[in-house]
């Protein structure tokens, strides 16, 4: 991804229709770029939430919402940040795009102070990354080396405030509880052996 342009012909065919060409041009050279600042550190590793972009190996995409503590997370360098996987649905949908297509867009939203960034690259999943240990409750780590690092305009952003964390997210010294959907009678047989003696316990 890092070698390829911003824009391609669908872009730019819009972009010309529309005669914001020159401005699109504008806001590459001026907010656009490969590297975090300090600025963009202190936002995102002070998120909760982070929407995730991917797609297969046929190019169909898929949205997900991933969430966690402020702080889960981190950008390790100017080029590269990391976040844990925590337990989900199991589908892996979104990780396993990433396994057969490593191309990612990330948005992080701050909906009170009306900011956000969009962060595009590429991402690897293992299970063996030394920085699980510094994620209490991951499963698995995503790292991404960022190509294109840019703020969005916040117009359209709807104020909203938060009002508690979700009690599910993990954290050090802290077993969060199981989900009651995995307590279904639908789910119960299909789960793997350490949901149900989860469940057996509860």
């Amino acid at each position: 991804m890092e070698n390829t342009p911003l824009y391609h012909d669908g872009m730019r065919q819009l972009q010309d229709i529309r005669e914001t060409r020159s401005l699109a041009d504008r806001l590459e050279q001026v907010t656009v770029r490969s590297g975090f600042t300090e600025e963009d550190r202190l936002f995102i590793e002070g998120s909760s939430m982070v929407f995730v972009a991917t797609a297969d190996s046929h190019g169909h995409p898929d949205c997900s919402y991933k969430g966690g503590l402020p702080g889960f997370v981190r950008v390790l360098d100017k080029c590269n940040l990391a976040f844990p996987d925590y337990d989900g649905n199991g589908m892996y949908r979104t990780w396993g795009n990433v396994v057969v297509n490593p191309n990612i867009g990330l948005l992080f939203l701050d909906f009170d102070k009306s900011k956000r960034i969009r962060v595009n690259g590429t991402a690897t999943v293992t299970e063996d990354d030394p920085l699980r240990q510094e994620f209490p409750g991951s499963v698995l780590i995503v790292r991404v080396t960022a190509s294109y690092i840019f703020p969005n305009c916040p117009r359209y952003l709807h104020k909203l405030k938060l009002t508690e964390h979700s009690v599910y997210a993990p954290k050090a010294d802290y077993k969060p509880p199981a989900p009651a959907w995995k307590k279904f009678e639908a789910f119960r047989d299909a789960l793997p052996d350490r949901d149900k003696d989860a469940n057996d316990q509860s």
